[in-house]
């Protein structure tokens, strides 16, 4: 079921990635792009702009026409009231409720520990000082999925850091799972993580409304969260216009594992990540080929019990594998050219080769350690960035949610001695009127 390849054959295709921009679409979802739009879609790039346009043209009137149109959504009150989010807290399991309470206050001292060693700083005494001023942002939004897709400990690894860095209002967007709106785990973990309001409407038109504002849902300063194509789409197209946490891809893991690991949790771990979605990635790297095939034999068999099989099948196929290595330092320099967003480390040893991992999203050390763990509970957000970005992006965390302001302090006897140099500069630059403002400060 699931492929045994050379690092050459790997090459070629599961360490290769499928850009955003491939975005093919088959001709009958295009064609009801057409029709919710009244314009000719021939991708979806198109699509999406055309849902935000509307969006910010005319408000809340296309918020509840692309809900009917796109998701079959009849929507009256596009904000879900805060006494329904604290029914359906109410109502929910009281183990799960607790369970969701556990995981906020593991996520919430996690990025508290940050939040305590970075703040505002200045160097410097009296007027010649020099630092950063540290300021939260004033509002973000979130989207949840809705329908099968549910994550409510999605909500929390992202209200809550958002609450610990002081973000005053913080904005959740979900779609209705049914007659009877959001989901009630959705709205439970809302009310666990302090989500200020929730707006029960999604897809792309969601997220021009959040980076728009509509005649209901505010305007905000950033959004994140996990959605589908539309969802990314929209988020790349607002950019600029609004903050945007990353582009969330497909779901990827990555193992290294040698002679020790135990097949049967190896085999787990592939198939935990294998059963989010076909288009997700789960990669072993060993150079042991006894394990491989117990690995192989494993993941044949505790397939047959999965209820989520054809989703598995779907990504065991396309985008999973194990890669025979020549050695775990081949291994490594083969995850560090990949920069999953899980590294998973199933070795003797696995701390003594932490220095080694140069781009990951998250590194889980050891077998005790496993992924699926980290999803939910362990305390560091499991919003991680896909696609290669861990080479230049990080998971997210406190900063996220804030912004630095530069402080300059100069006295008039440091301005004496820059200035002259600085008015060089501004000369260099043909800015003379830059050049005077300084000029005119060191006149006797």
């Amino acid at each position: 079921m699931i492929r045994i390849l050379s690092v050459a054959e790997a090459r070629q295709s599961v360490l290769r990635r499928d850009l955003l921009e491939t975005t093919d679409m088959p001709e009958e979802r295009l064609e009801r792009l057409r029709q919710a739009t009244g314009r000719d879609i021939r991708t979806a790039e198109e699509g999406v702009a055309a849902i935000i346009a509307d969006v910010r043209a005319h408000g809340d009137q296309a918020l509840r026409h692309y809900s009917q149109a796109l998701d079959g959504a009849e929507l009256g009150d596009l904000e879900v009231p805060p006494e329904r989010v604290q029914a359906a807290y109410e109502r929910l399991d009281p183990a799960l409720r607790q369970a969701l309470h556990h995981s906020a206050e593991r996520i919430r001292a996690f990025h508290e520990e940050q939040a305590r060693r970075e703040g505002g700083w200045t160097v410097g005494q009296g007027e010649d000082r020099l630092g950063q001023l540290v300021r939260p942002l004033e509002r973000v939004g979130i989207y949840a999925p809705g329908g099968q897709a549910l994550y409510p400990s999605s909500v929390l690894m992202a209200a809550v850091p958002a609450r610990v860095a002081g973000v005053r209002e913080v904005i959740l967007v979900s779609p209705p799972s049914g007659p009877e709106g959001v989901a009630d785990v959705i709205l439970a973990a809302a009310h666990v993580a302090g989500v200020s309001r929730v707006f029960q409407v999604g897809g792309a038109q969601a997220i021009a409304a959040l980076a728009y504002g509509t005649e209901t849902i505010p305007r905000v300063d950033k959004i994140l969260g996990p959605g589908g194509l539309f969802v990314v789409l929209a988020m790349k197209q607002v950019f600029g216009v609004v903050g945007i946490a990353g582009l969330p891809g497909p779901t990827e893991t990555l193992l290294i594992a040698d002679e020790s690991a135990n097949p049967e949790l190896v085999a787990a771990d592939l198939l935990a990540q294998a059963e989010h979605d076909v288009l997700a990635s789960a990669l072993l790297l060993t150079p042991s080929r006894p394990l491989a095939e117990a690995v192989a034999a494993q993941v044949a068999q505790q397939l047959e019990t999965l209820p989520r099989r054809a989703i598995v099948e779907g990504s065991l196929q396309r985008g999973s594998a194990i890669v025979l290595t020549r050695d775990l330092e081949e291994a490594f320099e083969l995850a560090n050219e990949y920069a999953p967003e899980h590294l998973c480390l199933l070795l003797a040893e696995p701390w003594k080769w932490l220095d080694r991992v140069e781009h990951a999203g998250g590194v889980f050390v050891g077998e005790t350690a496993c992924e699926a763990l980290g999803d939910y509970i362990v305390g560091p957000s499991h919003i991680m960035p896909t696609g290669r970005t861990a080479r230049f992006s990080s998971p997210l965390n406190v900063r996220d949610f804030q912004k630095i302001i530069s402080v300059f302090g100069v006295s008039a006897e440091t301005l004496r001695r820059l200035g002259p140099d600085a008015i060089r500069l501004a000369e260099a630059e043909g800015l003379q009127a830059h050049a005077e403002a300084i000029r005119r400060r060191l006149k006797p």
